[in-house]
């Protein structure tokens, strides 16, 4: 196996991951929409982005978002957004 194919895969158990969280946390929430800060929180998934003498205002969920991202396209969550807040559940 290359250095792609181990990435790749180590991707895919990461999200595989989330995904089982999301579903496990679903029975807690209003019609299963599990919110996007709660998986970020909880899973401490807020990295900061740039190089270190670069200047960024905080922690981002990139890293979140990239997997989520994955997870739909799979068809594995269903994805919305209420006013500034995203929601995420299992199909």
């Amino acid at each position: 196996m290359n250095n792609k194919e181990k990435v790749h895969k180590l991707i895919n158990e990461i999200s595989r991951e989330i995904f089982n969280f999301i579903k496990k946390e679903e029975s807690s929430f209003e019609k299963r929409w599990v919110p996007a800060t709660h998986i970020k929180e909880t899973l401490d998934l807020n990295f900061v982005a740039v190089p270190q003498e670069n200047i960024q205002y905080g922690k981002k969920g990139w890293f979140f978002a990239i997997i989520a991202r994955r997870l739909e396209d799979e068809g594995l969550v269903e994805y919305k957004k209420e006013d500034l807040r995203a929601f995420y559940r299992t199909k």
